[in-house]
């Protein structure tokens, strides 16, 4: 697999797969920014080699018809606000008017394209929207690492097209999550809470392979009992023993057990939250076992929408060795899944 460093980008028109797809408030506001500051690296790297930069991404489900409220329009306030320059945000993301404008680019310049799912095709992978979108670039980055378990026509289609490499990016995040997944420092204990225990299962099966420990969170406990999903290495899932607030929160002498197992460890993953860490009443548990991490100084990785963006608002992300900016992404592929934009990369 090729990275962005193999390629001369100079005066080229590279086209960017981000993963723009932020959390917004129903006026339009972006809740977390954290997807668009890890993409800052590979945007400035293309800039600092007189790259023309187009850059382009999804949001939301608008299920293939123009929604304004999911227009890119606050990505583009934001990525100007970071780097300092003008951005130009096309229409659309296809078309001959885009085409003959990203010729006109000057290097360094950048070009946002509008949501690639106002289109159907995207999702479909439709080989002739990808096709279309591939005449934008003359080279082609994906640095969409959360989007990358999707066979999109963005993901998969467009590399057919162009000449194609992984992003700095998603070349992080293959690097740390190889390294979690086939040598870690050992012991080597797993936080995963949450729900969808059905969606989770594999990767919990996969990963007590390696782990000493698999500590899971309450409702994972819950719906594996009421579904009756059997773990496949039940010696090393500790449960939680205790509750707090009527089952929102871990309690008191689980949070002591799951601290004493991550003091031990060497490397520590974790994915999902602990109990209802929407309301601040709920997130005692999975605050402390965040400071338990720190305290470890553990190879820690982390990953989850709703756990990173609180380790964002509590200004602690830079206290853990690698954060994902993957959630289904990140569990296919640490559950030894293909994931299709790797492959279509090879």
């Amino acid at each position: 697999m090729k990275g962005l460093k193999d390629f001369d980008v100079k005066n080229k028109r590279v086209l960017v797969r981000c993963d723009f797809n932020v959390p917004l408030d129903e006026k339009g506001n972006i809740l977390d920014d954290f997807r668009i500051k890890k993409t800052l690296p590979t945007i400035n790297y293309l800039m600092e080699k007189e790259a023309k930069i187009i850059l382009m991404s999804h949001l939301g489900r608008p299920e293939g018809k123009v929604v304004e409220s999911l227009r890119l329009t606050p990505v583009q306030d934001r990525l100007m606000e970071y780097l300092d320059i003008s951005i130009t945000k096309a229409l659309d993301c296809v078309g001959p008017e885009i085409e003959k404008w990203t010729r006109q680019m000057q290097p360094g310049e950048i070009m946002l394209l509008e949501n690639l799912r106002f289109h159907r095709e995207e999702e479909g992978n439709d080989e002739s929207f990808a096709k279309k979108l591939s005449q934008l670039g003359d080279i082609y980055i994906n640095d969409a690492f959360g989007s990358s378990h999707r066979a999109h026509a963005s993901i998969v289609g467009v590399p057919k097209f162009l000449p194609a490499g992984a992003g700095l990016l998603l070349e992080k995040e293959v690097v740390c999550l190889t390294r979690l997944s086939t040598n870690p420092k050992k012991s080597l204990v797993a936080i995963i809470g949450g729900a969808k225990v059905e969606k989770k299962a594999k990767f919990i099966n996969k990963f007590s392979e390696i782990a000493d420990a698999v500590l899971i969170g309450g409702l994972i406990q819950q719906e594996a009992r009421e579904k009756n999903i059997q773990f496949e290495h039940p010696e090393k899932i500790i449960e939680p023993i205790d509750e707090a607030k009527d089952g929102k929160d871990i309690g008191p002498k689980t949070i002591e057990l799951f601290k004493g197992k991550i003091s031990r460890a060497k490397t520590v993953f974790w994915n999902g939250p602990l109990g209802m860490i929407e309301k601040e009443e709920f997130a005692r548990g999975t605050k402390a076992i965040m400071q338990a991490i720190i305290d470890s100084g553990s190879f820690s990785v982390l990953g989850g929408g709703e756990t990173v963006s609180l380790f964002q608002q509590l200004g602690l992300t830079e206290k853990f060795g690698h954060v994902s900016t993957g959630g289904g992404a990140m569990l296919a592929f640490l559950s030894g899944e293909k994931l299709p934009g790797l492959e279509a990369l090879k």
